[in-house]
């Protein structure tokens, strides 16, 4: 049998993301090899250099990106720093990964999308939320009709977080790719894309709750730190609305109501993977991506004398991260831009929603976003 051909891959930087959900996924991929990793200024406690003497390692994306020997490149930096940098990669000739949010504007998306295309490279978004188990099982329902027609689905991710993160997502401006709608809205916006495609009008709030107020109209300079919209599908008559808010109090937040004309389906928590992984756990244990049973979700349905009835859901066998990158290291192999698990494309595709969310928030108004 023949071998499978890897390719090596530099990380630039190295964050949470690369240390949790990167480096370890690429180690769990066959066709994949970490050669690389650049960290601007290691030290004790957190070195890349300690962590993983074997490999090379740089202090400067520059020499990574014109290393002759590496084949893919993982950007793991603030969104600021994407565009510029995916854009390099792929002039070197590289296939790239880059970490959601993707750049700050579709136009950039739009860009970048092309420019791959032209290069004949792979670029991906590391959309991993489209592989949480709570998410595929919402996919399973609505794909076997167990609701019926959807007429209405809620998406949360609210928190209890009353102090200002000092992260990039709390420093840097919606401008530059930071704040809510960028990092938990990009999730939101993103898996509800995948299940129903572009909304034909948009409607959105946002609001700064750690404050007490709205922002809109000339206070829109304003970072908000929750959003609350509404997404329309005019053919079928449904409604998505999108929610991300700091003072959740809650001892299990809400995540998931989709309400059909047969059924609806009410699930709180998040799936757990990223809470293992933060913790130390590893993809390759057996538990990894199984969520208790304390936190399934719950259908009701209709049934054949009209009589609703309510049970438990069990959430679906998690496909679970490790899926994402199998998927991603076909794609390099292959090079077509339609074996990659999160096109770049697509991601354009969210940021005119994000767009539109920004511009109804702005202005009071519905925006319909671009096809």
């Amino acid at each position: 049998m023949a071998t499978q051909k890897q390719f090596n891959v530099g990380v630039i930087g190295y964050g949470l993301s690369a240390k949790v959900f990167h480096i370890p996924f690429i180690a769990l991929t066959e066709s994949l090899v970490l050669h690389s990793i650049v960290q601007r200024s290691p030290a004790p406690g957190n070195s890349a250099p300690d962590d993983y003497p074997s490999i090379k390692h740089h202090t400067s994306a520059e020499t990574l990106l014109t290393d002759p020997e590496v084949d893919v490149v993982i950007i793991s930096t603030p969104p600021n720093t994407h565009f510029p940098l995916a854009r390099d990669a792929l002039t070197n000739g590289k296939h790239v990964l880059v970490e959601k949010p993707f750049v700050p504007t579709s136009a950039e998306a739009e860009q970048l999308a092309a420019f791959a295309r032209e290069k004949g490279l792979v670029l991906c978004v590391y959309q991993n939320r489209r592989w949480d188990s709570d998410f595929l099982t919402v996919q399973q329902l609505l794909r076997e009709n167990t609701l019926g027609r959807v007429v209405e689905f809620e998406t949360h991710f609210d928190r209890l977080r009353l102090e200002k993160p000092t992260t990039w997502k709390g420093t840097l401006s919606m401008d530059q790719g930071g704040g809510v709608l960028y990092d938990l809205g990009t999730h939101l916006l993103d898996q509800v894309f995948v299940l129903f495609g572009m909304p034909s009008a948009v409607s959105a709030k946002f609001v700064n709750q750690r404050e007490g107020r709205l922002v809109s109209g000339a206070s829109i300079s304003e970072e908000p730190d929750s959003v609350s919209a509404v997404l329309s599908y005019a053919e079928t008559g449904m409604l998505v609305y999108v929610r991300s808010g700091v003072a959740s109090v809650e001892t299990n937040q809400m995540r998931y109501w989709v309400r059909g004309t047969k059924g609806s389906y009410h699930k709180a928590g998040l799936d757990p993977q990223e809470d293992q992984l933060r913790a130390g756990g590893k993809a390759t244990d057996v538990r990894f991506g199984v969520e208790d049973e304390s936190r399934f979700g719950r259908l009701c349905v209709v049934t054949e004398g009209g009589k609703v009835e309510d049970c438990v859901c069990p959430t679906v066998e998690p496909e679970t991260y490790k899926r994402f990158y199998e998927l991603f290291g076909k794609a390099v192999a292959s090079g077509k831009e339609e074996d990659v698990p999160v096109p770049a494309s697509q991601a354009a595709q969210v940021l005119r929603i994000i767009e539109a969310v920004r511009e109804s928030a702005r202005t009071g108004r519905d925006v319909v976003p671009p096809k």
